[in-house]
């Protein structure tokens, strides 16, 4: 089943101790980068998230938001640098003289000054409550990956509705070659009854024309572009990893099968059919740019 690289998830858990919220995010990244957003008192509990996150993700960047907000209890009480206090108001003072205007008197206005004011609680000790926040990334990973298939989902059927027009237009091409070796062969033909007016050896015209069929044969090209349709398919319908590097080189000899296609046959309407598979090869490729 396909997964999207782009997702949302959000958790909130209140323990006896901690209230905790953690809301996990991510966008198409080539590899895994995984992001911690988290006060310092997690860090020791940091790599045992990191491997929960690496055993269900693995491409993406992906942002992860815990906060854990104490409920009740502890010990708490402001402390006041004093002396950061006094040089606030001094600096104050120096741009109040320097500016001519009015003096900074305002306590609470510099209070509201950096490190003027620091709240020292009693903080919990993590092991009291490290299981209640592995238990909420869990839970908000949960939400996370069922709306990552679900995107998966959509961009799965887009993919196949894709590879049946691009079935129906390699089919085409087919149809179309040996219209353009009788063609080839009919224009020759008049051309040259035109230039020297008289019937022309139809031996002669068979042999130009099989050098002709020969130099524009793409037979191989849309055996191997058939194939590559076929491994694609193969691809999402079967696989349950991670699949959208596969499906990027894929697409890669997609393009290049039918590049030698457009540059082998001389023939607006093999042309015309070229331009639009290769408007359907670039449209899989943005989708696939969203595959994990």
């Amino acid at each position: 089943m396909l997964k999207s690289m782009t997702g949302f998830g959000m958790h909130e858990h209140a323990g006896q101790i901690c209230r905790i919220h953690v809301e996990v995010k991510s966008v198409n990244n080539r590899y895994s980068d995984i992001v911690f957003h988290m006060p310092r008192c997690l860090s020791p509990i940091e790599d045992a998230l990191r491997k929960h996150i690496a055993g269900v993700i693995q491409r993406g960047r992906i942002d992860v938001f815990i906060d854990a907000t104490r409920i009740s209890g502890g010990d708490r009480k402001i402390n006041v640098d004093k002396d950061l206090a006094l040089a606030y108001h001094k600096a104050l003072n120096d741009i109040s003289d320097a500016l001519h205007l009015p003096r900074p008197d305002d306590v609470y206005a510099i209070s509201q000054y950096p490190d003027v004011l620091c709240v020292d609680e009693d903080t919990p000790a993590l092991e009291l409550y490290a299981e209640d926040v592995q238990q909420t990334l869990a839970a908000a990973l949960s939400d996370f990956l069922q709306m990552r298939m679900a995107e998966g989902n959509h961009i799965y059927d887009d993919l196949k509705e894709r590879l049946l027009a691009l079935g129906d237009m390699v089919c085409q091409l087919q149809q179309l070659a040996p219209l353009i070796v009788d063609g080839y062969r009919q224009r020759l033909t008049a051309f040259l009854e035109s230039t020297i007016g008289e019937t022309v050896d139809a031996d002669r015209i068979l042999q130009e024309t099989a050098i002709f069929a020969d130099k524009i044969n793409f037979t191989e090209e849309i055996v191997r572009l058939a194939s590559h349709l076929a491994q694609f398919e193969t691809a999402i319908d079967q696989e349950t990893g991670p699949v959208g590097r596969k499906l990027d080189f894929i697409v890669q000899e997609m393009n290049r099968e039918i590049n030698t296609v457009a540059s082998k046959a001389n023939s607006a309407d093999i042309a015309a059919v070229v331009v639009a598979i290769k408007s359907e090869i670039e449209k899989i490729r943005e989708q696939i740019q969203n595959i994990e």
